[in-house]
């Protein structure tokens, strides 16, 4: 598949694609983000709602009572393991950033929980920075079926779709892929006969 006609198709269905995490901060969003594993992101904005007024800054979340945050983020799944990623990303921050969340993807890969996918969002979203691509679950779903990648592994993913989407495309690229996957390329049953995109699509494991 060529990348511009799939662009095309995407800036048409999704001109207004974004991260669906609730968020107004740099640190909003990674606290959300590390929340977001294993979890969807609606469950995640239910529970950072309160969460965001307890806990304002990386100070906060660095020297909260470590039972308390988990029962605070419970329902998102894997708690205590996500507590304990927050928390010590959170005394990194304190100790090596003043704080604040950091804007280079060398930074943001030495903090707990924070992996390439993570990596990405943070600074697409909240700095503006294509410096890679996102990938998770739909996107490897998405992208796998529109014959964009044949590799299973997230960053050999994110390599192929890195050399067939221009640069300035990515963080765009990013979110409208992930919203087609929720909204139409369905895990189970896509909706193929409704999709925009099934005239460029191989429709490759269907």
């Amino acid at each position: 598949m060529k990348a511009a006609a799939l662009l095309k198709g995407l800036r048409q269905l999704y001109p207004d694609a974004n991260c669906e995490l609730d968020h107004k901060t740099p640190l909003e969003l990674l606290v959300a983000t590390i929340l977001s594993a294993q979890c969807t992101d609606k469950r995640v904005n239910l529970v950072t709602k309160a969460l965001f007024k307890k806990y304002r800054s990386a100070a906060d979340y660095a020297k909260a009572d470590t039972a308390e945050l988990e029962a605070d983020i419970r329902s998102t799944g894997f708690f205590r393991s996500k507590a304990k990623s927050i928390q010590e990303t959170a005394k990194i921050l304190v100790a090596e950033h003043h704080g604040k969340v950091p804007d280079t993807m060398e930074e943001l890969l030495e903090l707990r929980g924070v992996a390439r996918k993570t990596a990405n969002v943070i600074l697409g979203t909240a700095y503006g920075k294509a410096s890679g691509i996102v990938v998770d679950t739909h996107m490897k779903r998405v992208a796998f079926r529109l014959g964009l990648t044949a590799q299973t592994d997230p960053e050999k993913v994110e390599v192929d779709l890195m050399k067939s989407v221009p640069k300035r495309d990515w963080i765009f690229f990013s979110q409208a892929m992930v919203w087609h996957g929720r909204r139409v390329c369905f895990a189970r049953n896509p909706d193929c006969p409704g999709c925009a995109l099934n005239r460029v699509c191989p429709r490759r494991g269907l």
